[in-house]
């Protein structure tokens, strides 16, 4: 008889080692607890713009992405940096101009990271993705690991998270307990994105292009932090998107749309108050991304990478895959295949 698998999250790490084990011999389903897949990959789609909401750029350097980009027959292009860009030193300062080398350039997917996930989703036809399922508790107590959600209870041989690790550690009860030393790793333990508030305008036209500016905008004052140019690749929308303070996360979005205006029109001009729509993502507000259990101050990538959250618990029943337990590039979607493969490899020596 085939051992059950259930898989806690829907992102890239999920959707991948669903991907590799669904014809190892395996019963596998994913538990998700968004409405949609994608994690921190998060693609908002219209007939007007294409913008990124989470996980956007990758490098030269993440070879495993590249690798699986090219496995699944999706195509990538490099990041617009031609032209001018903006440096806003301090708010005394006027912004200055700068010209970024193409020395190590990102690129992204064709069509959307999302692309990914949904080619990813379209290849598990037998996977069952359970979505609006919020587990709250596992239990290794019998010859069946119980998975508690706050609408049914599934059973399964063995259980692989790829939930954010702070996440887990605060909103999950797991029986028996784990390890201390494991638990006060997780609780402290950086998700990226987790504080980051991201935003886009969608613009009819690339008024920044036809006066050959790049698009790139980088503030020491805020609230915009970083900005670029996130065109498709078609060349058919058009839009900035980019980073804003994370303090920005206490006024509401009408109070942060404004002060976004006032720092574009000192940047670009009053053209860039012609945008069609705005879009905004507060990652601390996502429940399925950051716990409220999780206080006080994290340094990025705190802990990433961690040796204990590569190994398994609960006698081999539990496994930890998310991004941010790679041995490499934790809290990117190069860490997420990387630390899919090594907890695919795993599974398959047991």
């Amino acid at each position: 008889m085939n051992k059950k698998i259930i898989i806690l999250g829907a992102g890239l790490s999920g959707l991948l080692i669903a991907y590799r084990l669904q014809n190892k011999g395996f019963n596998i389903e994913i538990i998700e607890a968004r409405d949609r897949v994608g994690g921190r990959i998060h693609t908002l789609h219209s007939d007007t713009a294409q913008v990124e909401m989470g996980a956007t750029w990758f490098n030269d350097i993440h070879v495993n992405f590249k690798k699986l980009l090219s496995e699944l027959d999706l195509n990538y292009f490099e990041q617009f940096m031609e032209g001018t860009s903006y440096f806003e030193p301090f708010s005394a300062a006027a912004v200055q101009e700068i010209q970024i080398p193409k020395n190590s350039p990102s690129y992204r997917v064709s069509g959307g990271t999302s692309q990914l996930i949904e080619t990813l989703k379209s290849k598990l036809a037998t996977v069952p993705i359970h979505l609006n399922e919020i587990v709250s508790q596992l239990n290794f107590e019998n010859s069946k690991v119980k998975i508690t959600t706050q609408n049914q209870s599934f059973a399964a041989d063995y259980v692989i998270s790829t939930l954010p690790l702070a996440l887990f550690a605060n909103d999950i009860i797991v029986t028996p307990a784990l390890p201390q030393k494991l638990s006060d790793i997780t609780e402290k333990t950086h998700t990226w994105m987790q504080d980051s508030i991201k935003v886009a305008f969608v613009y009819a036209e690339p008024f920044w292009r036809n006066k050959n500016f790049s698009g790139t905008f980088f503030s020491n004052v805020g609230p915009i932090t970083e900005f670029y140019d996130q065109s498709n690749s078609e060349l058919d929308k058009f839009a900035l998107c980019g980073f804003i303070s994370s303090g920005m996360e206490m006024y509401s979005k009408t109070e942060r749309l404004e002060k976004l205006k006032i720092q574009l029109v000192k940047v670009f001009g009053q053209e860039a108050l012609n945008f069609t729509s705005y879009h905004e993502t507060v990652w601390a507000r996502e429940i399925q991304t950051k716990s409220a259990g999780q206080i006080g101050f994290m340094y990025p990538h705190q802990n990433n990478g961690h040796p204990l959250f590569r190994e398994s618990y609960c006698d081999n029943h539990l496994f930890f895959a998310g991004t941010e337990t790679a041995n490499q590039y934790p809290g990117y979607m190069e860490g997420a295949v990387i630390a899919a493969e090594n907890t695919v490899e795993a599974i398959l020596k047991l």
